[in-house]
């Protein structure tokens, strides 16, 4: 009688670490397997096909099947600032492949996660967005400022709509936007050109994006900031004042509700949290939504090594 006998194997490699990562949406929380994550590589299978009195020959071909693994290739806009910078470090940290568009080009600081990152010179306004977007898989957009009421919306609304757009007509698959928390300030502050900006760019990504746009609205960020050479250390005050509120949450959460509270209980964050939040829903398809300062530091803590 003849025998058909098969023996497969199959080989798996991940960029990532086998941890499991958060991945809230929405504030509803669900836990995702890095380990699982785009880690096919590919497998092998070996048959011999066997006729009554012939010895059976294990020594046979082998077939490899490679997976259509995707590489994860982000574009940081405003990628040579303060957030932006970090989030292009801790990107390249996870072997992810960085582009950064900002107007001020590659900062002068050096790192060896410096010369990893392609850095283009340009204005979101006016950006080559051929050369910017091609083979991304994700635009994250860091882009905001201070100024007169007409500048913060231009700065804040428009350049950011204006980027949604391209990556929407390039087809990039997710849009991330480092928005703010609103402070639990009243409406006639909310009218400010900075707030009014940045709601009408959280706005456009979820409305182009509504199954994978990601608004991460962080308070006060802390961290080593370089302005013009120096390193202003914000973290000599962030830190400790996010110990302290965290230490004296539950005193003070009947505060919440009285407008603009947050301005004095809501926690500062680390601006590596908000990397690593980016990093997350980065590397998760299914994490999308408005993240709030809680959800941030939850997110960056499941990627954090």
């Amino acid at each position: 009688m003849a025998s058909l006998s098969c023996i497969s194997s199959i080989s798996a490699a991940s960029s990532q670490s086998s941890r499991t990562l958060f991945a809230p949406i929405y504030g509803n929380h669900h836990f995702f397997d890095f380990s699982r994550h785009r880690s096919c590589r590919g497998f092998a299978v070996k048959c011999s096909y066997t006729d009554p009195g012939i010895k059976e020959n294990f020594n046979v071909g082998t077939i490899d099947v490679v997976a259509d693994v995707k590489a994860e290739r982000i574009v940081v806009l405003g990628g040579s600032g303060f957030v932006g910078s970090t989030i292009c470090k801790a990107a390249v940290s996870k072997g992810i492949e960085v582009i950064s568009l900002s107007r001020s080009g590659k900062p002068s600081y050096s790192g060896s996660w410096v010369d990893q990152v392609t850095w283009l010179t340009g204005d979101v306004f006016y950006a080559n967005w051929d050369e910017v977007l091609a083979g991304a898989t994700t635009v994250v957009s860091t882009i905001g400022g201070f100024g007169s009421e007409e500048q913060m919306q231009r700065i804040n609304g428009e350049a950011n709509v204006v980027a949604v757009n391209a990556a929407k007509e390039y087809g990039i698959p997710k849009f991330i936007l480092i928005s703010v928390h609103d402070y639990n300030l009243p409406s006639f502050l909310l009218s400010s050109g900075y707030f009014v900006g940045k709601r009408k760019a959280e706005s456009e990504v979820l409305s182009k994006y509504p199954m994978a746009g990601v608004v991460l609205r962080p308070g006060f960020i802390y961290g080593k900031r370089k302005v013009d050479g120096f390193e202003i250390p914000l973290d000599l005050i962030g830190e400790p004042l996010e110990k302290v509120l965290n230490a004296v949450e539950n005193f003070t959460k009947p505060l919440n509700s009285l407008p603009a509270s947050d301005l004095l209980l809501a926690p500062p964050v680390s601006v590596d949290d908000v990397a690593f939040a980016v990093i997350n829903a980065v590397a998760d398809d299914d994490m999308f939504g408005v993240f709030t300062i809680e959800q941030i530091k939850e997110a960056a803590a499941a990627v954090k090594v």
